[in-house]
């Protein structure tokens, strides 16, 4: 509806079409609400891929043992990269990509290898995978404990209630009155008591371009702040909220299968097995920063939400192929699909292991005597660079040539 229409009905429809308004406003964010069923029979491919909302209820998420692969890995990662053809980082901060490899043939070893490399690299991307959706999933299992989602699709197979379907095709056109590209940022399902860590999804229909995703370091976010406001971060705790998604599901007609709920978690995180510093909190799950003025809390996190969105210096985009396949961190980069491809379809199968709870600075110290890094620091240091001393005088404006 235009903003024409709107003004016009405004003046002459009877209050109740106001009501009908807010109604259709509600039903269109593609982030809180989820692609409708389809029930048509058809000859796609993986149709029994397509999504499906299984009317069932499922009990509250408790906390759960969880110890990440990653602490057994090799730093060298010599297993991994000696079967590779080639191991490309795709920026200095984020992003892998490896060839060569068949997900189907990884030992032990080299798993964990991949664990690893995920928590340092953020994500790590592999092309031309054949595995099927059971095989990622037993990989999935081996990071850890797997999430079923409250809302979201699973397939129509039978059995499947484990998989995330991430699915658009020409039935809804995304309507850029309802979003902000800002809102789409998010790491999944923050708000659990042990979000995910190693996740991986994979691209089984996509279009020849578009449907790019792009994911954004929030170690790189850490390292990017002075070291008064990293200080301060440190110590503050935020809400992150499953309400507004289960309020789209049920706006668009859908059962919501876990009753939502809120957590609270550090806004600065330490991951267990580097022991680096990420900023954890993502537009689309976090609420508010406890304990200080709400004019407080809404400019800290307007800053770091578009920092997460706009410093491409954080960034590395992925364009997709069908059987490309992407392993992230959720713990430590926040990630964002760009809607750009409509009417064509894209589709893809997700696998999302449970992680441990949220560590803070002073509880990742305190549980293992070490102390948490900068990881931006650490690099340098590995390439016996040291930290430049703070500058305490005014900058002087200096010319970038691109």
């Amino acid at each position: 509806m235009t903003h024409r229409a709107i003004s016009e009905t405004k003046t002459t429809a009877p209050a109740e079409r106001i009501v009908d308004l807010k109604a259709q406003a509600r039903l269109f964010n593609p982030f809180y609400s989820p692609t409708s069923e389809s029930t048509e029979v058809d000859d796609y491919k993986y149709a029994n891929y397509k999504p499906s909302f299984p009317v069932v209820d499922w009990e509250p998420l408790t906390e759960m043992e969880v110890t990440d692969r990653g602490l057994f890995a090799d730093p060298e990662k010599t297993a991994l990269f000696s079967a590779a053809q080639r191991v490309k980082h795709l920026t200095p901060t984020i992003g892998t990509e490896i060839t060569g490899i068949d997900l189907r043939q990884l030992t032990p070893t080299q798993k964990d290898e991949l664990a690893l490399l995920v928590a340092e690299r953020g994500v790590v991307f592999f092309r031309d995978q054949e595995l099927n959706i059971h095989e990622q999933l037993e990989l999935g299992r081996y990071f850890g404990p797997l999430h079923k989602h409250a809302t979201t699709p699973v397939p129509r197979e039978p059995g499947l209630e484990e998989v995330h379907v991430v699915y658009n095709d020409s039935a809804r056109r995304p309507d850029a009155t309802a979003f902000s590209k800002l809102e789409l940022w998010h790491s999944d399902v923050t708000y659990e008591i042990q979000p995910p860590c190693t996740t991986s999804l994979k691209i089984i229909t996509c279009p020849e371009y578009g449907g790019d995703t792009l994911w954004s370091s929030g170690y790189a976010l850490y390292s990017s702040l002075s070291s008064g406001f990293q200080k301060y971060l440190e110590g503050l705790k935020a809400l992150h909220s499953a309400v507004r998604q289960a309020d789209g599901s049920r706006a668009a007609g859908l059962h919501v299968r876990r009753q939502p709920i809120e957590t609270i978690h550090p806004v600065v995180r330490v991951h267990p097995v580097t022991g680096w510093k990420s900023v954890y909190v993502n537009p689309g799950f976090t609420r508010c920063i406890i304990g200080v003025p709400k004019a407080e809390s809404d400019a800290i996190l307007e800053f770091l939400f578009h920092q997460i969105s706009d410093n491409v210096d954080f960034h590395v985009r992925f364009h997709w192929e069908p059987n490309s396949i992407a392993f992230w961190d959720n713990r430590i980069v926040t990630h964002s699909a760009t809607f750009d491809f409509w009417p064509q379809t894209r589709h893809a199968l997700r696998v999302t292991p449970h992680g441990e709870r949220p560590e803070s600075v002073e509880d990742y110290e305190r549980r293992t005597g070490k102390v948490a890094k900068d990881r931006q620091i650490e690099i340098l240091k590995q390439q016996g660079i040291e930290q430049p001393k703070p500058n305490r005088e005014v900058s002087k404006l200096r010319g970038y040539n691109d």
